[in-house]
């Protein structure tokens, strides 16, 4: 183990990884360590979209900031990560879904990311397994999908060929309170390993090191299909996704499927709070096959060869949590980011590396700061 890092990042998945090779290049001495491996947590069980997201300005713009960032690395980086720039097709099932995607076609274009709305006609004319009857859609071009355990490797082994550490199986028990100008974190073995800096990049585990950030889980579970190449061009959204419509029993359900560079469709998706561990439902994952065929109804014949679940680590307010912990400084958090962590992994690695260097974010940091959870007390 490097016994003099300037920086641990614990939590080898996307977002964490992205941060470790951030700080290195900056300069600072980074050791990333994880449990398991890199990019075999959250990052293994997500689907992998890069898309711009607009619930909100601080969601668009952490979003299109990591886009662009993203672009650049997919150019720099040919062959890695199976990715696909397919665009995504946001489906409108009625007029009122049509005129929500008219709205985000706006927003999008506003801010130079491309958006084109669709009638039903050209709708099918691009995607013939899509149902008849549909209103129309908006086609995002900059859009993508990759595989992110196969990028949160690269970026792992990226950080060691700049110098930076990687220390795996190693679990972290705690982060002590320290007096001194260092913080520690104690090993489940044990030992124990001081920096300056520590981030905390753990997904759920955020919640069990750090009690008073809120990070909580949000299950979600997924379908893959057996091989069928060139039935389907685009991610396909359904315009009720990140819409929380919610069953008695907290279950949310929207389609979201994607075309894997291998021919396979990835099926999703659902969020469910409360849950506690990630065994397969039936019941949800019964409801997430059942949207998505509701969509494209050749679903129904096709062979779905696996099936998972898992925890998607939120925030109470839907923002992802970056930059320094408000009682401890020596403490800094890349943490909450729920569906969006693939996405919002190179933005948020950028922005955590300059508040820690004390230089100017690209975009307005403030949205994502720790400490609006602690003046609101949602934690409490």
């Amino acid at each position: 183990m490097h016994s003099h890092p300037d920086v641990i990042v614990i939590g080898a998945g996307i977002v964490g990884a992205a941060c470790a090779l951030s700080l290195q290049k900056a300069g600072m001495q980074t050791l990333l360590i994880d449990a398991a491996m890199p990019g075999c947590g959250v990052t293994a069980a997500g689907m992998g979209h890069l898309v711009a997201l607009d619930e909100s300005e601080q969601e668009l713009d952490l979003c299109l900031y990591s886009l662009q960032l993203w672009r650049d690395w997919i150019r720099e980086h040919p062959g890695i990560g199976q990715v696909s720039q397919c665009g995504t097709l946001w489906v409108a099932e009625n007029e009122q879904q049509l005129a929500a995607a008219q709205a985000r076609a706006a927003r999008l274009n506003a801010r130079a990311w491309q958006a084109e709305v669709l009638n039903s006609e050209k709708l099918r004319q691009l995607e013939p397994a899509l149902r008849h009857g549909l209103a129309g859609a908006v086609r995002v071009f900059g859009d993508s999908v990759v595989y992110p355990p196969v990028i949160a490797y690269h970026l792992a082994q990226e950080l060691q060929l700049h110098g930076g550490k990687l220390q795996c199986g190693l679990r972290v028990n705690a982060i002590l309170d320290d007096v001194s100008a260092s913080e520690t974190i104690l090993f489940e073995d044990g030992q124990r390993l001081s920096a300056q800096y520590i981030v905390v990049a753990a997904g759920l585990g955020v919640a069990e090191l750090l009690p008073e950030i809120p990070v909580f889980p949000r299950k979600g579970h997924l379908a893959i299909t057996d091989r069928y190449p060139g039935r389907l061009q685009h991610q396909i959204v359904s315009m009720d996704y990140g819409q929380h419509h919610m069953t008695p029993d907290g279950l949310s359900v929207a389609a979201n499927i994607q075309p894997r560079s291998t021919g396979q469709w990835l099926i999703g998706s659902s969020r469910q709070d409360g849950q506690t561990d990630t065994t397969v439902s039936p019941v949800a994952l019964g409801a997430v096959l059942q949207s998505a065929i509701r969509l494209l109804p050749c679903l129904a014949t096709m062979n779905v060869i696996r099936a998972w679940a898992g925890m998607r680590p939120a925030s109470p307010d839907g923002q992802p949590i970056i930059g320094v912990h408000p009682e401890r400084p020596g403490i800094w958090l890349a943490a909450g980011h729920e569906g969006l962590g693939v996405t919002t992994s190179f933005a948020t690695a950028e922005i955590l590396k300059d508040l820690i260097l004390d230089q100017m974010t690209s975009i307005d940091s403030t949205p994502y700061s720790p400490s609006r959870l602690f003046e609101s007390k949602q934690y409490a």
